[in-house]
């Protein structure tokens, strides 16, 4: 059977991801251990994928687990998503996220290494980067992260670049940049825990009447309109870069990082107004102070992806806060 295994499946990406593979794979092998995700995920890819979806609530850290399924289940190629991802978090919890992005990606290898894995694509992020030295970044810039989530996400990439060298292993780290909205069908998207961290997220939960109001973090830099700028990318865009990924390495001997973006920023003023403008949607917002470390812009450089995997964002902005709309009034059903 061709099969993959997917850690951190039912997560946000790793769902979005499944959907976007379903014509490639008969089988869907989930490890994930629901800290941030739902078990009601798997009926819905069930439906969205017609596959065969397989789920062990196993955490990444528990290597006798890990290799008791790799017995059974030759883990060919693999896609790594499983890991913990609040910047803010990271700050407060900086041993939870070494033990589980570092610690975790460590055991997650060590079986590995023990079994015949061919293609490995690795979940990794923008802020491997940190302070620009130049925009757009590019893969070249310096990595010099400014918080403990990049810091594990750089050391995660590290111990792969060597896990795969010396086991001769075709990988990808993918360096995400900001993954907003959800698939056409409503049945999958982004659910955080509590209060939001992100933009996208934090407006839905404000279009619901869960939170009162956006809180807008500065209109005062030097960008377009005065707010932050970020290179957002559809999440749909963001699952068909992961099918490139794996078809690039699975006829490629790779072993490389790759930018995964559109190549644009947008404000947050053009969010809040692509609601009001294009969805006749309005909520309440307040400008406050800039948030500490806060970046005033930031965007892709993505000539790698399209030269290597083929691969372009191709959704607009609009596509983005109407699929998110859509999810949101769906999950509130769920």
């Amino acid at each position: 059977m061709n099969r993959i295994i997917v850690t951190g499946g039912l997560g946000y990406i790793g769902s979005h991801t499944i959907v976007e593979l379903k014509d490639s794979y008969d089988e869907f092998v989930i490890i994930d251990n629901l800290s941030n995700s739902e078990e009601s995920v798997v009926e819905r890819l069930r439906t969205l994928t017609k596959k065969s979806i397989l789920h062990f609530n196993i955490s990444i850290n528990d290597e006798l687990e890990l290799d008791r399924i790799f017995q059974s289940i030759t883990p060919k190629h693999v896609i790594h998503f499983a890991g913990l991802k609040s910047v803010k978090d990271s700050e407060e919890k900086p041993y939870e996220y070494f033990l589980t992005n570092v610690a975790g990606t460590a055991s997650l290898l060590n079986s590995l290494s023990k079994h015949q894995c061919e293609n490995f694509i690795f979940s990794s992020s923008a802020t491997v980067y940190g302070e620009p030295k130049y925009l757009p970044y590019d893969e070249n810039h310096p990595t010099i992260p400014i918080n403990n989530y990049g810091r594990t996400k750089l050391a995660a990439e590290q111990l792969i670049n060597q896990w795969a060298t010396l086991n001769k292993v075709s990988s990808l780290s993918l360096r995400y940049f900001n993954p907003v909205g959800a698939h056409s069908s409503g049945m999958i998207g982004e659910k955080p825990v509590g209060v939001p961290n992100n933009l996208m997220p934090y407006i839905l939960e404000v279009i619901s009447g869960k939170l009162k109001c956006l809180k807008v973090f500065g209109d005062d830099y030097n960008t377009k309109d005065g707010t932050g700028e970020r290179d957002y990318i559809h999440i749909t865009d963001l699952a068909r870069a992961h099918v490139a990924a794996l078809n690039y390495s699975k006829s490629n001997r790779a072993n490389d990082v790759i930018n995964i973006g559109t190549g644009n920023s947008i404000s947050v003023m053009e969010i809040i107004d692509t609601f009001k403008n294009s969805l006749s949607i309005k909520f309440e917002y307040d400008i406050v102070s800039r948030r500490p470390g806060d970046l005033p812009k930031y965007f892709a450089g993505t000539d790698k992806a399209r030269k290597l995997l083929k691969w372009k964002a191709e959704s607009t902005v609009l596509d983005m806060c109407r699929d998110s709309l859509n999810w949101q009034k769906h999950y509130n059903k769920l």
